[in-house]
């Protein structure tokens, strides 16, 4: 702790930081916190995903605060309800004994209760742009007297077409605040964001993390989405010794991966961003303890859990930005050890893998998953050296007698057979096993041109933009996002969303729960039309099974949140 110390926090501060093991400051943190505490210029902080930013600007606003003063103190804009959560948990984690109250509001959630919250008065304020300002004009989140406001990824939230929505929030706030801007990377729109809203500011930069990790051998599954649970426990069966963690790229997904492996007999537990920080404690000690274990996570979630013995690290598809793919990996193959980084893909991932292929300078091997077959000689080998080590190693006398009880005048090889049929199950019959299909190249080629059957064609990068292109643009104006008329690609399936003007919902805001929630990337969500009682959006076949999948919940009705659309609600 000696390293925190010297950085100026104070003794109740640390004390929390021990509770939550923290042992040494990031470099992001070495360099941050002391100009929080003893300086007054803004801060412009560039550091790559996972390397503890929260901390960085979270213990100074909580060294600094005026017990005293009853009003909003800090502002701490995030860009999805997941890491808002997380940020939040995060920082009530560290304040000890001090008496703040920390609020988060989001979308996606009753705004009534957030009100009832904020109407009790409360210290610090963590949630997303597009709540914050429907908060803000109902006259509820005052921003007069605050004295810090943090953007954080705020890469991030430039990419989600946030960046209109910040200037909107930064008009409301206190002109005398104290503004940190936190990013991965640091494009001209945020530099120049900076520069009109921040006075003087300190530039902290932290180099890049490279992946360079030669104990780390990077592989990849493809299969078709239908199929990728299955990859999974196939490579979870043929791992020796497994234990590390499975990435999802939502809370839903993680859930749902999670109960599948329990109700399979893994022994799994997960992480998320909606996890207390007790039962996330809890959970982890679990995890650490056992060394031979699954635990299924998000990167949010798994922010801060460091444990050096990690033999896999397993992509249950690609993450939405590069970095996040480099912090996952990195947590297998240390202190010398080897460790497998395997990521299970759909051919719609495909371009993803090839952007992080550039990204770690090296091909990904392609896997091939054991067949039925396989999977049967390698269960009945494992199965042949177990009963080896049991009889080499464990005493088993007391029970003699029993077994020749057992045996009596039947053929041996009949009782094992029982046995094995009893405790194995189906295990070793190759009929239980599904068939997995193999994605071919020309499936993907034919994917690919799918896709891009649009009016535009081609390389999108260089296709001229219409009307319907600005739709996608997140530079454009909100309400060019939120109006403009776009002809739908014939290519594409119309899907319908159970919430609509009556419960607050708005482009911006669904564009955020999909992500959110469903993993989908923004960009690939069209034609959104937003009427009194419900909503309707397009996107990509595979995108639409991926938002199908993780919508299946009853929305009280007997009827799921999302659907396709029917041709008459269509017109």
């Amino acid at each position: 702790m000696e390293g925190f110390r010297a950085l100026g926090l104070s003794e109740d501060i640390l004390l929390a930081l021990k509770k939550k093991g923290y042992e040494s400051p990031t470099p992001i943190q070495e360099q941050t916190i002391p100009l929080l505490l003893n300086g007054d210029l803004d801060i412009v902080g560039q550091a790559q995903t996972g390397t503890g930013k929260t901390a960085a600007f979270g213990l100074p606003i909580l060294e600094k605060f005026d017990p005293n003063q009853r009003s909003i103190q800090a502002l701490v804009l995030a860009p999805t309800r997941e890491l808002a959560i997380q940020t939040a948990e995060e920082i009530k984690s560290f304040k000890g004994s001090k008496k703040i109250w920390i609020t988060t509001v989001y979308g996606g959630a009753p705004i009534s209760s957030q009100m009832r919250e904020l109407e009790k008065g409360t210290h610090v304020v963590v949630g997303t742009p597009g709540r914050i300002i429907d908060l803000i004009e109902r006259k509820k989140l005052i921003l007069n007297e605050v004295k810090y406001v943090v953007l954080d990824e705020a890469d991030e939230m430039l990419n989600m077409g946030f960046i209109e929505d910040i200037e909107l929030i930064l008009k409301s706030c206190n002109p005398e605040r104290r503004m940190l801007l936190f990013s991965a990377t640091m494009p001209d729109r945020i530099l120049s964001l900076a520069k009109r809203y921040m006075g003087k500011f300190n530039m902290v930069q932290i180099k890049k993390q490279e992946v360079t990790n030669i104990n780390i051998d990077q592989s990849y599954f493809e299969v078709p989405d239908r199929d990728k649970f299955d990859a999974l426990c196939r490579v979870l069966d043929v791992e020796e010794d497994f234990y590390g963690i499975i990435f999802c790229n939502t809370k839903a997904e993680v859930i749902e991966i999670a109960n599948h492996l329990n109700d399979k007999g893994y022994s799994t537990d997960a992480l998320h961003g909606d996890i207390q920080q007790n039962l996330r404690e809890k959970v982890v000690k679990q995890f650490k303890t056992n060394k031979y274990g699954v635990l299924v996570a998000t990167d949010v979630a798994a922010r801060g859990l460091d444990i050096m013995d990690l033999t896999h690290v397993i992509n249950y598809g690609l993450p939405q930005d590069s970095d996040s793919y480099v912090h996952r990996i990195g947590r297998t193959g240390r202190a010398g050890k080897e460790g497998k980084a395997i990521a299970i893909i759909s051919p719609s991932e495909r371009r993803k893998l090839q952007f992080v292929e550039r990204l770690v300078k090296s091909k990904m091997k392609k896997g091939k998953l054991p067949s039925a077959e396989d999977m049967v000689m390698i269960k009945k080998r494992r199965l042949a050296e177990h009963v080896e080590t049991i009889i080499g190693t464990e005493h088993y006398g007391e029970y003699v007698d029993l077994a020749g009880e057992l045996l009596g005048d039947a053929d041996p090889k009949v009782i094992i057979a029982a046995l094995i049929k009893h405790f194995a199950k189906d295990e070793l019959n190759p009929k239980t096993y599904k068939q997995i299909k193999e994605v071919a190249k020309e499936e993907f080629g034919r994917y690919e041109r799918t896709r891009d059957s649009s009016p535009r064609g081609g390389d999108r990068r260089s296709a001229p933009r219409d009307s319907g292109d600005r739709n996608r643009s997140f530079g454009a104006s909100r309400e060019t996002r939120e109006s403009a008329p776009r002809r739908r690609n014939a290519s594409e399936t119309r899907l319908f969303f159970a919430k609509g003007r009556a419960d607050g919902m708005t482009p911006r805001q669904l564009l955020e729960i999909l992500k959110t929630e469903a993993g989908v990337d923004p960009r690939r969500i069209d034609d959104i039309k937003i009427l009194d009682n419900f909503s309707f959006f397009a996107t990509n076949g595979d995108d639409a099974e991926q938002i199908l999948a993780v919508y299946k919940r009853n929305r009280g009705d007997g009827k799921p949140m999302v659907e396709r659309a029917r041709e008459r609600e269509d017109r």
